[in-house]
């Protein structure tokens, strides 16, 4: 008996050696691979847009972590990885750090941070209201307890108390919607596609579904949902004027606009919303709220009311709760800030049959040239940096633009509506370029900046696809397909061959040259293009 025991504890001493001595070899083995870690590193300046391009933002709460798809998203997204290209190659991290790259460089470059004077103080659209009393504390004071959902906001003189919306809104000039660099851009575009949506309505007016969001802290945002997958593109026996908006395409003209300089898009983010939870259940619109039904395959829907595409046929359907959409932070409201609308004078004539004037008429530019506002100041060349957004993005559907009537006729042009863009890649629109061809005007800014993005080290389709890979909604696809990036490129090129012709075309116009110079003092700043 004495020996069993004996032998007993031999072999559980034995068996308790070798447990030890295995947990000791794994954990050898293992240790260079524990600490290893699983990206490569990223400079400072590039860490927050890595995790924005491979994480994304969520609908959940600000300070909530990000959650990962449903298996509804997995199934629908499965051949739409977010790291991969249009042919399936997986985008390493080098590669998207070389793209990064190029977009800093672009940002970083003199013609992005030409030095301005101090703005004065008429120059900005809106300030805030002055003190009432001495005694007071604080210059604005906003308390809505009685609304439900809604935050109670104080707001004093400091900046810093101001939400991300009226940062945005106290930052508007006579010249631009937002400064570059803007530190508030980040907070702003967090808060369009993280903060918890306390009420959506429908937006009265225009043609296709379009909604309204608020948020606790009183910003609101334009939300225009899915309607088509990315890659499908419209169909070339439809009109102009009967295509989809696209939620993409709000998104990519953000960036667009930006990265051409201009700065006249509201910041647009995208965002998966949970149709019952951020739209159904929160929603005071009685006319929205009978619109919603379930599909037979028990997705979530609704239609709304409006000109077009608001019907059982057209509506809109999560997946099955999950809805992609676009929200564009809103401008300040027109009791603030009272916009003029005006017509294009390329407008197109929006019949099947009958052509637009511009059309039929090769000199048509010399009439609108004498023509108010166009006689004078700096609206022909505003004009035509629109028209040359327009051409890259592919965008027939531009028959108004807005200025802010504050700032009068010496102002720049808000760039609204931009859903009818990048419909078509496989062709571009000769027409939409007319404009410039007949006036053969083009600010010295501009042009230079598009002979820097022809340029390789700074390609705008390389730029572009970066630019887009910091989107919520890149978690889930490319918002661009590889085939409109490259039509980017492509019609670049016939911009810049378009201003080449104009400059060897001798001017009827005495001293009336094709470049507007704006920055005579950056001539010589980029090489030609080709």
């Amino acid at each position: 008996m004495r020996r069993m025991r004996c032998r007993s504890r031999t072999i559980c001493l034995s068996l308790a050696f070798i447990t030890i001595f295995l947990h000791l070899l794994l954990a050898f083995v293992s240790l260079p691979i524990y600490y290893q870690p699983c990206d490569p590193l990223l400079p400072p300046r590039t860490h927050i847009l890595r995790d924005l391009a491979l994480n994304g933002y969520t609908s959940v709460g600000i300070s909530g972590p990000a959650e990962s798809p449903t298996d509804a998203q997995r199934k629908d997204y499965s051949d739409k990885d977010a790291n991969k290209d249009a042919k399936g190659h997986v985008q390493t991290p080098s590669a998207v750090e070389s793209g990064l790259s190029k977009l800093e460089a672009l940002f970083d470059h003199p013609l992005y941070n030409m030095p301005s004077p101090p703005i004065p103080e008429d120059d900005w659209l809106l300030k805030m209201k002055p003190k009432i009393k001495e005694s007071e504390k604080s210059s604005l004071m906003w308390v809505s307890g009685s609304q439900e959902g809604y935050e109670n906001v104080q707001w004093n003189s400091s900046s810093t108390s101001h939400p991300p919306w009226l940062r945005f809104h106290l930052g508007i000039s006579r010249w631009q919607l937002y400064p570059h660099p803007d530190p508030n851009m980040e907070s702003l575009t967090q808060q369009l596609a993280t903060h918890r949506i306390v009420s959506a309505v429908q937006k009265s007016g225009g043609t296709q579904l379009k909604l309204v969001m608020s948020f606790p802290n009183y910003g609101q945002a334009m939300f225009k949902p899915m309607k088509q997958e990315r890659d499908e593109e419209t169909n070339y026996d439809l009109y102009y004027f009967s295509d989809f908006e696209r939620h993409n395409a709000e998104i990519a003209a953000f960036h667009l606009d930006r990265i051409l300089g201009y700065r006249r898009v509201p910041p647009v983010v995208g965002r998966l919303v949970d149709v019952v939870k951020e739209i159904k259940d929160v929603t005071t619109d009685r006319k929205l709220a009978r619109t919603f039904f379930s599909s037979p395959v028990g997705s979530v829907c609704f239609y709304g009311q409006c000109t077009y595409y608001c019907s059982t046929e057209h509506a809109v359907c999560g997946r099955p709760r999950d809805l992609e959409a676009s929200l564009a932070v809103m401008l300040p409201d027109l009791s603030l800030a009272v916009r003029r609308s005006w017509r294009s004078p390329w407008r197109r004539s929006y019949s099947r049959s009958k052509l637009a004037k511009w059309e039929t008429e090769p000199d048509y530019c010399s009439t609108v040239k004498k023509t108010p506002p166009y006689n004078k100041g700096t609206r022909l060349v505003d004009f035509m940096d629109l028209v040359i957004l327009d051409f890259l993005m592919s965008n027939m559907d531009r028959h108004h633009y807005e200025t802010f009537e504050k700032f009068g006729n010496n102002t720049f042009l808000v760039h609204l509506d931009n859903g009818r863009a990048f419909g078509r890649h496989s062709k571009d629109e000769p027409s939409i370029l007319v404009p410039l061809e007949q006036c053969c005007r083009i600010r010295r800014s501009t042009w230079l900046r598009l002979r820097l993005l022809s340029l390789p080290q700074y390609r705008l389709s390389d730029v572009m696809r970066t630019s887009l890979s910091q989107d919520p909604l890149h978690s889930v696809a490319p918002l661009l397909s590889e085939p409109h990036l490259a039509a980017l490129d492509r019609r670049l090129k016939t911009v810049l061959e378009t201003v080449s012709r104009c400059q060897k075309t001798p001017s009827e116009d005495s001293g009336d040259d094709v470049i507007y110079d704006d920055i005579s003092n950056f001539k010589d700043m980029v090489t030609p293009a080709g």
